[in-house]
């Protein structure tokens, strides 16, 4: 059940970089400033996603042996 909440969360910060991009794209012209903050938050986002994922093997190895 955990490994299953873990994937999920992976692939909910996957979600949240893809709708940041969306507003760093739709915002570009209009406000350069939320843009960039969005554009900080997408970077996060797939950061926090890939030490999720690495998190999540290292405890499922420690879990096999």
């Amino acid at each position: 059940m955990g490994n299953k909440i873990y994937r999920i969360f992976e692939y909910a910060y996957l979600a949240m970089a893809a709708f940041s991009i969306y507003l760093v794209v739709s915002n570009w012209e209009t406000d350069r400033n939320r843009a960039y903050m969005f554009a900080f938050f997408a970077v996060v986002a797939i950061f926090m996603f890939f030490f999720k994922r690495r998190f999540r093997r290292n405890l499922e190895k420690r879990n096999q042996e």
